[in-house]
């Protein structure tokens, strides 16, 4: 098992002493190969003192001025130290001071100089503590060595990285792959004075066009695209059926009709595994009540912590889905044991959830259940079902469905009422077309976006991602309330500048913006604000640059708000544990507090509370779980989170890196076609068009372009960042945000997703009265 240096010391969150023992079961040191790498590292760790060693245990020195942090670097060799903490100064490292760390790299840096409020802190990388490049993309060169030897060097395509690797033979014709784009493994990084070193993997092709594109992702992004053996045959012994020991403490819901809604045509796994995480019950519990059971695949039953399984998920962090592609986070044989298929038993976590006639919800119970779907519907069927009223709806899907249809209807209506609370507590969603470009949120809930995106004609999706954010709210809550260990998803209030500048743009197209309270930006605002958008020629640049002003949510394991959503305190993500690893780890928090929760202050009290329900809220003076386990699961959910926001990150990049290839692709095939476009941002080097490009099938796509200022021939274009406009100095035109304009394809630069683009037939002119008066009239109504 290979590990990582900051895998390693992610077992020492605080000075405690740790034996050898420990980590070896930890990071899955059983074989000779590992036992001594793990030695070789502690050596060293020890001997550069950032551990020492008494009594036979290691403990970790927590230097001052050392700090954790993510190297970021560009092609002139400079770099900037990025800290984990939020709102920390970065810190800036000269090329001099990298110690052979690359841009991606996680390192220890010793601060050497203090910043202020006009420069950034110095500092020096101490130690490297993982790599972000086990492999690069890059093209091969030959050259002669000092002794007129023909060695071949591989030259990353990433500019960022300042280096040429030496590579190795390993049985390939490297002469052959002389200029050719291949995937290179790097087999030893430099030391000292001596080059990095590794081996050909695969040649990708001639050039990045002749490669495929999902190989260029998971190459460029690192992405495993197949399990260790050690995985595969751990996890082919895990038991296929449900044995009475499992059934021991668990509600069992098979006697209810049970639903699942899944993606069309969706499979986990190349061989057709369906992933089903999710199903629905629905019963009237009287005249006021209904009770909405939300049943999630119960993961952590199969997948233990610390085993072969588990270190890879880690590893992993989230299924990536790349087109029609998906690299799982767990292997197919586990997903056939979790998978809430029809007509089998299956283990889950089921959230019951009290809710009025209104859609208030009442109360709600967390409980290991055992269940079985009745009813299996693809998105597209529950639509039709939906919609019956509007389209046409075929004999048989109505024959087969009848049973599920008053069910799925009841749940559409209690769903849009629980909309409308989230709604009136502030909580906002951006509403788009539903476009080719829909492929980040495989997920039920908010998904990897910075805002819940919903799509217009979609009722099945609403429907699912009402239920779901509630879910998640609903757990958050109740682990906050508890006071176990938990993982809440964060996102914090916009910065006051921004949606100042976000105000300012919309009054130049005509949109007049305020904040309820000056310098605090509240959910409410931005709900408002989409709302007056709606109205806007220019919805969709506004959307975009609201958009641009949310800040990015991530993983913490303290509990904060989520600015989108409304909530003050308390969201997570549990409903997708096959999924997302910080799903995964929610469901080992609950299964703690089923199996080892105490539900009193001592064993004399007589005074008892149910762990799952939330009337245990507000309730409890005592500390629920042991505090052998509540510790074990505060310093594992510590040392996780870091890397669990990078491999979040890195998948979320992975995914739209995809689709700007194929964007890339697409409008290589168009170059020289003129296109209808907006300009969605204006800079002093040209303004931004995104276009709208009719494809065969009827679809629409929206690829983004930039028309440089070099390519404006008919005049010299300044800048007016106050205005977001390029203006002519002689003939007044001008180029201004939210303008339609035709443009054409110059060229595109398939890898970098690059595409230029020229106008035409542009012929807007103002005086300069009409600039000092009005400089955003919009050219549709002149």
């Amino acid at each position: 098992m290979e590990f990582s240096i900051a895998t390693l010391l992610s077992n020492f969150p605080d000075e405690k002493l740790v034996a050898a023992k420990a980590l070896e079961k930890k990071l899955g040191c059983q074989e000779e190969n590992g036992l001594r790498q793990l030695e070789i590292a502690l050596d060293a760790l020890e001997k550069i003192g950032i551990l020492v060693k008494e009594r036979g245990k290691y403990r970790r020195i927590f230097e001052p001025g050392v700090v954790e942090a993510k190297l970021r670097c560009s092609s002139k060799g400079f770099c900037f130290a990025i800290q984990n903490v939020e709102g920390a100064a970065d810190i800036y490292v000269r090329e001099s001071h990298l110690s052979t760390a690359w841009n991606g790299d996680r390192v220890l840096v010793k601060i050497t100089k203090e910043g202020n409020r006009r420069r950034s802190p110095e500092g020096e990388v101490r130690l490297v503590l993982e790599r972000a490049n086990p492999s690069v993309l890059a093209r091969v060169k030959q050259s002669v060595d000092r002794v007129g030897r023909q060695v071949y060097r591989a030259v990353p395509l990433d500019d960022r990285l300042l280096f040429e690797l030496d590579l190795l033979a390993n049985g390939k014709n490297l002469g052959q792959a002389i200029d050719h784009l291949v995937h290179v493994e790097i087999l030893r990084y430099p030391l000292a004075t001596q080059p990095p070193v590794g081996r050909v993997a695969q040649i990708l092709g001639s050039d990045a066009e002749a490669a495929a594109d999902i190989d260029i992702v998971c190459c460029k992004h690192d992405l495993p695209r197949r399990f260790p053996n050690a995985v595969l045959a751990q996890a082919e012994k895990l038991p296929t059926s449900i044995s009475k020991t499992d059934l021991k403490n668990r509600l069992d819901l098979r006697h209810l009709v049970t639903i699942a809604i899944t993606p069309d045509g969706y499979k986990e796994s190349d061989s057709g595994t369906l992933l089903v995480e999710q199903a629905f019950t629905l019963e009237k519990i009287d005249a006021e009540n209904w009770r909405v059971g939300i049943h999630i695949a119960d993961v952590a039953s199969y997948v233990e912590t610390d085993s072969s399984i588990d270190r890879e998920a880690q590893r992993r962090g989230r299924c990536v889905h790349l087109g029609e592609m998906v690299l799982p986070l767990l292997p197919e044989a586990v997903l056939e044991r979790c998978s809430l298929l029809m007509g089998e038993d299956k283990l889950a976590i089921s959230v019951q959830l009290t809710l009025s006639s209104s859609g208030q919800l009442v109360e709600f119970e967390i409980l290991p259940s055992v269940i079985q779907v009745d009813y299996q519907l693809t998105q597209s069927q529950a639509r039709a079902i939906l919609l019956r009223h509007e389209t046409p709806i075929g004999r048989a899907v109505m024959h087969d469905l009848a049973p599920v249809i008053p069910t799925l209807d009841q749940l559409l209506v209690l769903s849009q009422q629980v909309k409308e609370h989230r709604q009136q507590r502030g909580g906002f969603a951006l509403e788009k077309p539903e476009t080719t470009e829909q492929f980040s949120s495989q997920f039920s809930d908010e998904g990897a976006n910075n805002v819940l995106v919903t799509l217009r004609s979609r009722p099945d999706r609403s429907l699912l991602a009402e239920w779901m954010i509630l879910v998640n709210q609903v757990v958050a809550s109740h682990t906050n309330a508890l006071g176990v260990p938990g993982i809440y998803r964060i996102q914090s209030a916009p910065d006051p500048d921004d949606a100042q500048e976000l105000i300012k743009l919309a009054s130049n197209l005509g949109i007049e913006l305020q904040l309820e309270q000056e310098d605090v930006v509240l959910p409410s605002d931005f709900q408002r604000f989409i709302q007056q958008f709606a109205a806007s020629k220019s919805q969709k640049v506004l959307d975009s640059l609201l958009e641009g002003t949310l800040k990015p949510a991530f993983y913490s394991t303290a509990p904060g708000s989520h600015f989108s959503l409304a909530l003050d305190i308390g969201y997570t993500h549990c409903i997708s544990p096959a999924q997302r690893y910080s799903d995964l780890l929610v469901q080992r928090i609950l299964q703690a507090v089923f199996q080892h929760g105490r539900d009193r202050r001592t064993t004399r009290a007589k005074e008892q509370v149910n762990l799952g329900h939330s009337s245990a809220h507000g309730n409890i003076n005592w500390n629920v779980l042991p505090p052998s386990i509540h510790q074990e699961l505060e310093a594992h959910l510590t040392a996780v989170i870091v890397p669990l926001n990078e491999r979040q990150k890195e998948a979320e990049d992975a995914e739209a890196d995809l689709a700007g290839l194929k964007k890339a692709e697409l409008m290589k095939e168009r170059t020289g076609e003129v296109f209808p476009g907006v300009i969605t941002g204006v800079q002093s080097y040209g303004f931004f068009v995104e276009m709208q490009v009719l494809l065969p099938d009827g679809k629409y796509f929206y690829p983004e372009g930039l028309v440089h200022v070099s390519s404006l021939k008919d005049d010299w274009y300044e800048y007016r960042s106050r205005q977001e406009a390029l203006v002519g100095r002689k003939n007044r035109k001008q180029y201004r945000l939210g303008d339609r304009v035709e443009v054409q394809v110059k060229s595109v630069d398939y890898y970098r997703q690059q595409i230029d683009l020229v106008t035409v037939g542009s012929d807007h002119q103002i005086s300069d009265e009409d600039l000092d008066e009005d400089p955003f009239i919009n050219i549709d109504d002149e």
